[in-house]
Formats: structure tokens, C-alpha cells, sequence
């Protein structure tokens, strides 16, 4: 199984969704680069709903040294860029990303990614999750960008 690292928005997503349980159900451990964590708790002092990264043991935190970090990564925040850079790092990693510019460099560094939307498929394929339509409905309530064409795509993948 490969080493996984996550952004800030599926972590904000997913628990919002109620459904962050899946990556424990589906990878074990995750790792989230500090970064990621302090964009967490700068959300939770605005009164966003969002986990506290400390209270979920199946969560490493990892710090990302400054001579690790990727430079040329123009526009992406910091959870993204230590995200991809932590992905470097690590040999067969795959890093969960939604923002498209992150997962364009992804795809430009050949790092293996998936975003809130592979998880939810991957939940359901291993019946941790019986209806997809309804949580895509939700991410539409909570800002989530999501295309017609992506929706219909997911659908089908899902079977529904």
C-alpha cells in the first residue's frame, strides 16, 4: 500500500461529509504535513467545521524542511506545496488533492494522486459507502466545485 498524504480540502470535505473515517478504512495511516494542520486550525479559529488533526490517531504529522520544498510552484497555498513537496520525498506515494493548479503540477511531478471524489468512489467499491448521490449533493452545499460532465462521470463510475 503506498505512503498517502493529504491536502487541507478533502480533510475539510470528507469530515464535513462525515465520512473521514474512510482513509483510516482505506489506507491506515495518513500522513499531513504541518502545513496542512495549521491551515486546519487557522479554519477552526474562523468557526469553520474541521477536524482537530491531534485527536485522530491515524494521522501523522510531518514537517516538510525548507530544502525540501518544491520552489517553482507558483499560486498553490502551503498545504498544497508541502503536500507535493512531502510527495516527492516519498517513493511511491499518492497525495489527495482537489485544487485543479495542485493536481496539474501532480500530474506535471508524476506523483500519483486522488482527490475527495476518488475516495468517495473508492468507499463505495469497498462498501464503505452505499449512495454516492447524495454525498455529492452535500459537497454542492459546501462549496465544492463540481462540474455537470464530473457529476455525471462519478455517477457512473459509481453505478447510480
Amino acid at each position: 500500500m503506498p505512503e498517502v498524504i493529504t491536502d487541507t480540502s478533502p480533510i475539510q470535505y470528507l469530515y464535513q461529509l462525515k465520512q473521514l473515517s474512510l482513509l483510516s478504512a482505506l489506507y491506515g495511516q495518513v500522513r499531513m504535513p504541518q502545513a496542512v494542520a495549521n491551515e486546519l486550525e487557522q479554519g477552526r479559529s474562523r468557526g469553520i467545521s474541521l477536524p482537530d488533526p491531534t485527536f485522530l490517531p491515524w494521522i501523522t504529522l510531518c514537517s516538510v524542511p525548507s530544502s525540501t520544498l518544491l520552489p517553482d510552484l507558483p499560486n498553490l497555498g502551503a498545504g498544497e506545496r508541502e503536500a507535493l513537496s512531502l510527495a516527492i520525498t516519498v517513493p511511491n506515494s499518492l497525495v489527495i488533492l482537489d485544487d485543479a493548479l495542485a493536481r496539474s503540477y501532480a500530474q506535471q511531478l508524476k506523483i500519483s494522486m486522488t482527490g475527495t471524489l476518488g475516495i468517495l468512489l473508492r468507499g463505495k467499491q469497498s462498501g464503505y459507502v452505499e449512495v454516492i448521490a447524495p454525498l455529492l449533493d452535500e459537497l454542492g452545499t459546501l462549496n465544492f466545485r463540481l462540474s455537470s460532465a464530473t457529476r455525471a462521470a462519478v455517477l457512473k463510475l459509481a453505478n447510480e
